[in-house]
């Protein structure tokens, strides 16, 4: 066998073994893969990492935050935008500095018919050529200075609005998880509610059959305990509707079985306005990414204006251009060699095009003054706002406070009284339902401060 018949006969044994060790792994894995459930929608109940045990997940406000920025997606178009705006500005970098390419070619002309080394058309060097060249080509074009300081602009910008994205994130994710709070503790109330109601309806039923009071009382006291059933089964269908709202914001497989830390308590003073105003001057960053987007726009100006002045085109070339594919020729001459090139390009005829662009980009800069005032106007305006609105929040929680205290002592008092003969059933019935007011209205309080102080924190950041 010659050496070729040998190389067949080995190269055909190994695709051979390959194909084999292929298929063995291939098959269980595709029968594998067609046992295998449906996985396309999968809702799960039980809590990630709490399926053997039941237990629910305990999620925190933090925990809260950190989940919500993995799935929510204007805050992950807000960080992608950000990351392009960084590349764009990697990329104008680059522009700026001289680049280095390797040039291989091969070029083949047909020859004169007299000359067979005269290449019959007259742009070719030679019948054969090969060309195999390193080129350093650098541009020095002010318009590339000027675009990378716009893409500088733009990142700066980007990175502001990813911001404000996560702020207003902090702010849904504040609203949604205080109104799960909330919400079970309403349902908390009205328990306590409905079984006060049922006390309620015992001792009007003893006193009715002690004499006591009339057979009206224990009507009242009977519509008074449906109408705290009816309220408990919609206290728990809010408190249910505000766990899916929140699941969807929290978990990718939409996870129903958590339970949340409730850390609403009565706040500590808040700072003044001076200084809230001195933190919404520094970090704000809706004013920045308005700022960024002004100084980007004034960078647009430039780019356009620089398209009508001169710019330059610097090339070095060094390696091989010759009728031989070497470093030397059969006559022993060195092929290789460098040469270089300098190109002026200066625009004179453009139909206004060029123009046109400039005034494109001064319109663009006007839009983006115009911009910049309006959010200077609506930050002071929010500032204000949302201060008046957390200080308002923060005083009236010491009233909702003493007001749910006071109305528990006066459904205790009244209840007493009742039994004693002093107190008519509307007055136990009317203590009932403020009792029940007002522990709702201290719980919607202290979720409101919490909202209030995110909103507050979108202009100024963490108090």
């Amino acid at each position: 066998m010659d050496e070729c018949g040998w190389m067949r006969q080995q190269l055909g044994s190994t695709i051979r073994q390959v194909v084999i060790k292929v298929l063995l792994v291939a098959i269980p894995a595709v029968a594998h893969a067609q046992s295998a459930p449906d996985a396309s929608l999968q809702v799960n109940t039980s809590g990630s990492g709490q399926a053997a045990t039941g237990a629910p997940l305990t999620v925190t406000l933090q925990d809260a935050l950190q989940r919500a920025k993995a799935l929510n997606p204007q805050f992950q178009s807000a960080l992608t935008d950000q990351g392009l705006a960084k590349e764009d500005k990697v990329q104008a970098r680059a522009g700026l500095l001289p680049n280095v390419n390797y040039i291989s070619e091969y070029i083949y002309t047909q020859g004169d018919r007299t000359h067979s080394n005269t290449p019959a058309f007259i742009a070719n060097n030679g019948v054969h050529e090969y060309i195999a060249q390193g080129n350093v080509h650098q541009v020095l074009s002010y318009g590339a200075i000027a675009d990378y300081r716009r893409t500088a602009f733009a990142e700066a910008a980007a990175r502001a609005r990813a911001e404000v994205a996560i702020r207003g994130l902090v702010v849904t994710v504040v609203q949604a998880y205080y109104a799960y709070v909330v919400a079970q503790r309403k349902y908390s109330t009205e328990q306590l509610a409905a079984a006060e109601a049922q006390r309620f309806l015992d001792i009007s039923q003893k006193l009715e059959r002690g004499g006591e009071v009339a057979h009206s009382d224990v009507i009242k006291a009977q519509i008074q305990y449906q109408a705290q059933q009816r309220d408990l089964q919609e206290a728990q269908l809010g408190m249910n509707k505000s766990r899916l709202d929140l699941s969807v914001l929290l978990f990718r497989d939409f996870n129903e079985n958590f339970a949340v830390v409730d850390d609403l308590r009565l706040p500590a003073p808040i700072p003044t306005f001076e200084e809230v105003q001195v933190q919404a001057t520094r970090n704000n960053p809706d004013l920045r990414a308005a700022l960024a987007a002004l100084r980007e726009a004034g960078q647009e100006v430039t780019v356009a204006w620089a398209a009508m002045v001169p710019s330059f085109n610097v090339d070095w070339f060094y390696g091989i251009d010759a009728p031989q594919f070497a470093t030397e020729d059969r006559f022993g001459r060195r092929n290789l060699a460098n040469s270089g090139a300098v190109s002026l390009q200066l625009p004179i005829w453009t139909w206004g095009a060029n123009v046109s662009k400039v005034k494109q980009a001064k319109l663009r800069r006007n839009l983006a003054q115009v911009e910049l005032s309006a959010t200077q106007r609506q930050l002071l305006a929010n500032l204000r706002s949302f201060y008046n609105d957390l200080q308002t929040a923060r005083s009236e929680l010491e009233l909702l406070s003493q007001s749910a205290d006071l109305a528990a002592e006066s459904l205790r008092l009244t209840t007493m009284r009742y039994q004693g003969g002093e107190a008519t059933v509307l007055e136990v019935v009317d203590a009932q339902n403020t009792l029940t007011q007002a522990r709702n209205a201290y719980d919607d309080g202290q979720a409101r401060f919490r909202v209030a102080q995110a909103n507050l924190q979108t202009l100024t950041g963490t108090l």
